[in-house]
């Protein structure tokens, strides 16, 4: 496979300091008075042609950062980054327009920063208009858009850009679902147009859609790659290693009921697959509980509801329902 990005040991470094006159001091008495902050540490790997390849990572763990060293935005301080083709990238929100302009004009300045012709917008201009379905507020100045109705248009004019390297950066997480659907629709069949696609986002089940491959970063080091399923679990097991005081129930006196013979100390929702309190959809579940029996009691039926973090019902049902129940004694506790 031809590859159409190489990047090769990057580090950034950043140097903090505590104040403006600490950066004096440091030239006048050639002396240190900064804290080195490393955000990307010897990251390499390649992208190839018609690959998408997804990054995922906690905040701060160094992802936008890999991304504008990519485009160019920021420099490494060490390392390669070699590119073979056209790079287009849609970072923070808004960047590359002119508030002041109307949408159409900006279509224009936009395309110019990216790289495109004024020819290449001609020919593409009614695609990108039509694409992005902002209607008679395309000829509105940006300042009026709202963050939904700007990545309408970024992302247009993006896609229609051509570039051999699309670089989207939670672009897709602004938008409403309609658009956010068919903004995936169109990655996918340029991706079947051998364009190279690097997508970050946190939005877990797109990943899984879109990306050949997926890399994990965690501070600003590449931990784990390849498929993306398996380096998802990993996420997520990360994710609930940082969470995880607040990911297993511990009884609560003042809002329990009931005439206490059995006891519900602990409970915990594992994946399968992550091992952990945080689950990829699709992923099957165990529930662990531990009870306390206060005295001989038979034919115990626990009854559970699951809901999301919006509080809304998922799923409920009881133990009398289930087929195969595994009880595990431990002194006076089941």
């Amino acid at each position: 496979m031809k590859k159409i990005l190489e990047v090769k040991n990057i580090t950034k470094i950043y140097k903090v300091y505590k104040s403006n006159l600490d950066r004096l001091k440091e030239i006048f008495f050639n002396k240190s008075y900064h804290k080195e902050y490393i955000s990307n540490d010897n990251i390499s790997f390649d992208l190839y042609e018609g690959e998408t390849l997804g990054i995922i990572g906690v905040n701060g763990a160094g992802k936008s950062t890999i991304l504008k060293q990519i485009v160019g935005v920021i420099t490494p301080t060490s390392g390669d980054i070699l590119k073979h083709g056209r790079v287009t990238a849609l970072l923070e929100l808004g960047t590359g327009f002119n508030s002041e302009l109307t949408g159409y004009e900006n279509i224009y300045l936009n395309g110019t920063l990216i790289g495109m012709s004024n020819k290449e917008i001609d020919s593409k201009l009614e695609e990108i208009i039509n694409f992005s379905e902002l209607g008679a507020y395309i000829y509105e100045p940006i300042k009026t858009y709202s963050s939904g109705m700007t990545m309408r248009l970024a992302f247009s004019i993006a896609i229609f850009s051509q570039p051999q390297i699309l670089i989207v950066d939670e672009a897709l997480s602004v938008g409403d679902a309609h658009f956010s659907a068919k903004c995936t629709k169109a990655l996918k069949e340029r991706k079947e147009q051998k364009m190279s696609i690097i997508y970050v986002s946190h939005d877990l089940n797109s990943l899984k859609l879109l990306c050949d491959r997926v890399i994990l970063l965690n501070h600003g080091k590449i931990v784990d790659q390849g498929n993306p399923e398996e380096v998802i679990n990993n996420y997520n097991y990360l994710i609930s290693k940082l969470n995880e005081n607040n990911l297993i129930y511990v009884k609560d006196e003042e809002n329990s009921y009931g005439n206490f013979e059995v006891e519900i100390e602990e409970i915990k929702l594992l994946g399968t697959d992550s091992k952990s309190s945080i689950v990829s959809s699709g992923e099957k579940v165990v529930l662990v509980l531990k009870i306390k029996a206060n005295k001989d009691t038979e034919n115990v039926n626990i009854g559970f509801l699951i809901k999301d973090k919006f509080g809304q019902d998922i799923y409920g049902t009881s133990t009398k329902n289930f087929e195969k129940i595994y009880w595990q004694k431990h002194s006076n506790s089941v």
